[in-house]
């Protein structure tokens, strides 16, 4: 019986072992992912009208406020693909820096309204930075995943610093903490057993 007992816990700790080792390898697998969601867009990025108009709004008092020349060109060259509809590859990363801006002040659901709003949220996705968050999103459900159908034993929010919280879950199999920051959410630990 005794010998029983030690194949079931060797087993036990293979699997989860096996089990452990997969979703570490998920976890490589989708920060690879983050990493290449976070490179360079290669396309133009279209706009439709409302995303121009949404944009053109606001893009002037960024100009405005640019004291260093080689900024303010860049600025208004972004403008001028604004206008034309379509951004250009090596633009895209300014325009997601403008986009979060506008979207984590407020000032376009202020100014423009809900569907404004979103518009530009559908946007700020094809940025660098939107596919980074979008990756990372992602990353973090697949590490959700590995709760799914277990009860939660333990549920805990922490702050980690100014605008940095993590949100510890604990189940009878797996506890893991996920941070929130303003660059993101990001799974920090796991631990399974």
């Amino acid at each position: 019986m005794r010998l029983r007992r030690e194949r079931a816990g060797l087993l036990a700790i293979v699997n989860l072992n096996e089990g452990e080792q997969a979703l570490r390898g998920r976890v490589r697998s989708l920060r690879r992912a983050l990493k290449m969601a976070a490179e360079e867009v290669i396309e133009p990025i279209k706009l439709d009208p409302l995303e121009r108009d949404v944009l053109l709004a606001h893009l002037e008092p960024f100009v405005a406020a640019s004291a260093d020349p080689a900024a303010r060109k860049s600025l208004l060259t972004l403008k001028e693909a604004v206008a034309d509809l379509e951004i250009p590859p090596e633009l895209a990363s300014r325009l997601g820096a403008i986009a979060e801006v506008l979207l984590t002040s407020g000032r376009v659901r202020g100014a423009n309204g809900p569907g404004a709003e979103q518009a530009l949220w559908r946007l700020f996705q094809k940025t660098p930075q939107g596919r980074a968050a979008m990756a990372s999103l992602e990353m973090l459900n697949m590490a959700l995943k590995s709760c799914e159908g277990q009860s939660i034993e333990f549920l805990s929010a922490v702050a980690r610093g100014p605008g940095s919280y993590a949100l510890v879950l604990k189940t009878a199999e797996c506890q893991m903490t996920v941070r929130f920051e303003p660059s993101g959410v990001r799974v920090e630990n796991v631990e399974i057993g």
